[in-house]
């Protein structure tokens, strides 16, 4: 049989119903699917003619990570931002400076944040564009998606009620905007390039969106075939303002409105509460978790384990790069575990093997994706990585392929990515686009945004600030 790829004597780690951990294993790709995954004298006798064998002695394959929340935009604005709480941190950096966003920016931005999540192995790329002061801005982002090759969903947002919690009004869109914009990205690229990229609803936080936009997004969602993201209960603040301006807490607004089940992708839900949790549940909401976003801003500590041990479906994720200040899933991985064993004190309340379970299949299902990615499986679209741990002294010796993944991984480990069959970095590497040249434009663009949005001054008047106690 033909290949056009065959990655022979590796790790396997495939994420299958089974997890099976395949020692001296090979995966055969042709087209833009896995053909086979197994132990490598197997395989190579059905392939031996494929058109590249990569021999991966010494190396690990996994599936390819699954970031499930970024806001890209955020990427040119890392360090603006630091040692401030959620409310200080939109109003004092984040809103001032989405008000300044131009497409260019956006692309620069999505550029940069998709090559931080190609080191680190992410193939699967969802970005929550909520802020919009005119139009384009959603098309920089898809357009970065196109050339770099990889799977996306953007999340087109919205506020239009937030004015009275000091977010500016050149961000804030009426609902005939925003539906019209929706229906025009739906159009353009829903489904897109064999079908990688695809269109959510996504407004911003429940409290920032009044019942008019919420139902006019509830009919959207009937309409087309598509999923919603939301921000649920990722403070105090979050929960009082949507009590506010809904008369409910946030899963209960939703249940209200009709929009709280497997399509919906609930982004943080820190403050959950046990009852909350059974109702999402028992809705089939999905969740999208945010461990160093949630500690740089100090939010809080999302109740995970006990979402998992409900059945909840719970995948992992960056947040925007200015509350991280990285795109990179590798470091969630390790803080994700660490969080909630020293919160919990208990190594044992979560495993390495479900962090990366939640990072792979667990985040294919949290976006309703698990029939195309998520495990190295025949069939499956061929999503993966290679990892090689000799090329960094944190992640030698590799004993074991998930431990060291998830606690000694090192970016520069992450020898080659693959997208839809598509090798998009080899040798560490981007092949798609001309990486230094983007990593230069988006340097300017984030400099030119933070002058023109005069947060320039919130890095150049920053005093040196010491504990105080």
């Amino acid at each position: 049989m033909q290949a056009d790829y065959l990655i022979t004597h590796a790790t396997v780690v495939t994420m299958d119903a089974k997890r099976r951990v395949i020692n001296d294993g090979a995966v055969a790709v042709k087209g833009d699917s896995i053909a086979a995954v197994g132990p490598a004298d197997e395989v190579a006798a059905r392939f031996a003619g494929a058109g590249r064998i990569i021999d991966a002695r010494g190396k690990a394959v996994f599936p390819g990570l699954i970031n499930t929340h970024n806001h890209l935009f955020q990427t040119l604005l890392k360090g603006l931002g630091d040692d401030r709480v959620l409310r200080d941190w939109l109003a004092s950096m984040t809103f001032p400076s989405a008000v300044y966003l131009k497409p260019d920016d956006t692309y620069n931005a999505a550029m940069l944040g998709c090559l931080d999540g190609f080191h680190s192995g992410t193939t699967t790329m969802v970005d929550y564009m909520y802020a919009h002061n005119g139009p384009g801005l959603s098309d920089g982002i898809i357009a970065a998606f196109r050339e770099l090759g990889i799977r996306a969903i953007l999340g087109r947002g919205t506020m239009n009620t937030a004015a009275r919690y000091g977010v500016p009004a050149g961000i804030q869109q009426d609902v005939a905007t925003f539906v019209a914009d929706f229906r025009r990205l739906v159009a353009a690229y829903h489904g897109a390039d064999n079908g990688r990229l695809r269109v959510w609803l996504a407004p911003a936080a429940v409290w920032s969106n009044n019942r008019e936009m919420f139902l006019a997004i509830k009919g959207l969602l009937q309409e087309y075939d598509t999923g919603l993201m939301v921000h649920v209960s990722e403070t105090p603040f979050d929960r009082e303002a949507t009590v506010t301006e809904h008369g409910a807490n946030d899963i209960e607004t939703l249940r209200n409105l009709g929009l709280l089940g497997p399509r919906t992708l609930m982004v943080h839900c820190v403050y959950l509460t046990p009852r909350e949790i059974r109702l999402a549940r028992d809705y089939d909401a999905r969740v999208s978790h945010n461990p160093v976003s949630n500690m740089y801003l100090s939010s809080g500590v999302a109740p995970v384990p006990l979402m998992l041990a409900s059945g909840m479906k719970v995948g992992l994720a960056t947040d925007g790069a200015a509350s991280n200040n990285a795109n990179n899933m590798l470091e969630t991985l390790k803080f994700a575990a660490l969080l909630h064993k020293v919160h919990d004190l208990d190594p044992t309340v979560i495993t390495a093997e479900k962090i990366l379970e939640m990072a792979t299949i667990d985040g294919a299902r949290a976006l309703g994706l698990e029939q195309e990615i998520g495990s190295l499986e025949a069939g499956k679209k061929a999503d993966l990585f290679v990892f090689d741990p000799q090329r960094s002294a944190t992640a030698t010796p590799m004993h074991h392929p998930v431990s060291t993944l998830v606690y000694s991984a090192d970016s520069r480990c992450v020898e080659m990515v693959m997208v839809d069959g598509r090798v998009v970095m080899e040798d560490g590497r981007v092949t798609t686009v001309n990486e230094r040249e983007q990593l230069a434009a988006a340097a300017t663009a984030a400099q030119r945004l933070a002058e023109r949005a005069g947060t320039i001054r919130l890095a150049s008047t920053r005093p040196w600030r010491s504990v105080a106690y």
